[in-house]
């Protein structure tokens, strides 16, 4: 019996835990105890513990209650804590998911404690160093034990920085590994899909029809802190909104809610009051955004990880950043990237809306939590 803590922070982490929290408990419960520190990176009630409730996923053994804050401040809190819980108790290995705060506390401070890391969804570039979320994942892959990368894309981008060919070794004298098991968001998608038709009742709710409304997310803070940026964004979809006719669906991330009034320009703010087809909503659950994406004509984001459940539910995808890590998605025809340029916004709604896209298996067989839970105990043995 192996025990492997689990660090979760901010909402996609928690998703992903339920992949390998189910994994664990209906095909290895006789060789792995897993157990879950939540950083509490994402402190808002709807961005966090509802998903714990709706998912099904084990309520955490320890919860740091960290909260926002600057960079430095909240990854310097988070390390401390994951430090101290290490310390208290023993752990055969860490895992750690994506490219968030507390993925890259989780490294450092297990790192330095000589424990193996197993970082879940590896590989993932955007070539941006501005972003600190390409930071966190670059150092969380240095210090990984094992990588797991979910597309080929993420494979390849590891061989071309050398981690095939590293003679890096760790505490224990192994060398890193390194293996494409998919995705555990697509294994998520299929098992949750038959779930929210039947218990989440968001389409409904808000009066919406099936492939006639448009879901758009935003919560980078490089679009929300921006004027410009948002101003621009909200604008183009106010215009598909009052010209194309097309309901506007935007589940509003606590960080986008609150800066709103100040970073809307005063014209962009008054269209958006007056605009009878924009639905702004409180943040959706994870069933119920899976409702509004599977429903959905088309998705306009700057989140990865709904620019992958669109790709998942066959929805084209208008990407609402400059870069995208998921450049299989684009390479497919089945996304487009316009950053936050109202021109190229509005030419990749209407290219991808009109266009007959293809959508193949790109990320796994929906049995990643699976592979990886595997390749986890053979580390082991």
């Amino acid at each position: 019996m192996i025990k492997l803590l689990t660090v979760i922070g901010a909402r996609p982490q928690i998703i992903k835990a339920a992949a390998i929290s189910r994994s664990v408990k209906n095909y290895f419960s006789d060789s792995i105890d897993e157990k879950i520190l939540h950083t509490g990176q994402h402190y808002d009630e709807n961005m966090s513990q509802v998903f714990f409730d709706e998912l099904g996923i084990p309520k955490p053994d320890y919860y740091l209650n960290v909260g926002s804050g600057m960079h430095g401040v909240q990854t310097a809190k988070m390390i401390e804590g994951i430090e101290n819980v290490l310390q208290e108790e023993h752990f055969d290995g860490v895992i750690l998911y994506g490219d968030t705060n507390s993925t890259l506390a989780g490294a450092v401070a297990v790192s330095k404690l000589h424990i193996p890391i197993f970082h879940i969804e590896a590989g993932l570039r955007s070539f941006n160093m501005s972003m600190p979320e390409e930071i966190n994942r670059i150092v969380c892959d240095q210090l990984s034990s094992i990588l797991f990368a979910p597309t080929e894309t993420a494979m390849n981008n590891l061989k071309k920085e050398g981690f095939f060919e590293s003679s890096a070794k760790f505490t224990s004298g192994k060398r890193r590994m390194i293996y494409n098991c998919g995705d555990v968001m697509y294994d998520n998608s299929l098992f949750y899909a038959t779930i929210a038709q039947k218990k989440n009742h968001i389409i409904t709710e808000y009066g919406l029809t099936e492939n006639e409304y448009v879901l758009a997310t935003i919560h980078r803070d490089n679009n929300t802190d921006d004027v410009d940026r948002l101003s621009s964004i909200f604008s183009s979809l106010i215009k598909i909104a009052d010209e194309d006719g097309m309901k506007v669906v935007i589940p509003l991330h606590p960080r986008t809610s609150k800066l709103l009034e100040t970073n809307l320009r005063k014209d962009v703010r008054s269209r958006l009051t007056l605009s009878k087809n924009m639905v702004l909503m409180p943040p959706s659950s994870f069933l119920g955004m899976i409702n509004l994406e599977r429903n959905a004509k088309i998705v306009m984001t700057d989140s990865g990880g709904v620019q992958k459940e669109a790709f998942f539910f066959e929805k084209p995808c208008v990407i609402l950043r400059s870069e995208t890590e998921w450049v299989e998605i684009v390479e497919h025809g089945a996304g487009m990237v316009v950053d936050a340029d109202e021109e190229k916004i509005m030419e990749g709604y209407l290219r991808l809306i009109r266009s007959n896209i293809q959508f193949p298996s790109l990320f796994g067989n929906g049995n990643a939590s699976q592979c990886i839970l595997k390749k986890i105990l053979s580390y082991y043995q």
